[in-house]
């Protein structure tokens, strides 16, 4: 068995494509995943957050960003540093990089994987996700089951 894993979405379910973390990890946990995979809907993140990140030694984020890539461009990132972060994740940007920062001054940083989702922006008081986000689904899908596969083979089973 790998070390537990968590696949966490952050988003604004109300603001169109920049609720498309939320979106997929719901979509995602529906699926059939290793037990040592767990997923959880993070909202909008924040500073409560901090405790279940601190349980799991691999925390992988699915996050819109505003990138200038075109719209549902699937990009993975491992940032050793809150300062590694696309500087223009959606409306959240300031609260995903306080949280890595606090998970570093209490010394319990896990191993982050970041995977974005490019956006054109933000559609207000809609939960639909555009045509060309929502495609990105199975890339998304893809890219946890590549990287389950990686971390299984990292620690020999």
């Amino acid at each position: 068995m790998s070390e537990p894993t968590l696949i966490l979405g952050i988003g604004n379910l109300l603001l169109g494509n920049e609720g498309v973390g939320v979106q997929f990890v719901q979509q995602l946990e529906k699926e059939e995943w290793p037990d040592w995979i767990h997923f959880l809907d993070g909202g909008t993140g924040g500073f409560h957050l901090l405790s279940e990140m601190e349980k799991y030694p691999v925390v992988v984020i699915l996050d819109a960003t505003m990138d200038g890539n075109p719209e549902g461009h699937v990009n993975l990132i491992q940032p050793k540093f809150a300062s590694d972060y696309p500087p223009t994740l959606s409306a959240h940007d300031v609260g995903l990089k306080d949280l890595i920062s606090s998970l570093y001054l209490l010394g319990k940083v896990p191993e982050v994987y970041l995977i974005t989702i490019s956006i054109e922006g933000i559609q207000p008081m809609t939960m639909n996700l555009t045509e060309k986000v929502n495609n990105a689904y199975n890339e998304v899908r893809k890219l946890l089951k590549t990287l389950s596969g990686k971390l299984l083979r990292r620690v020999g089973v």
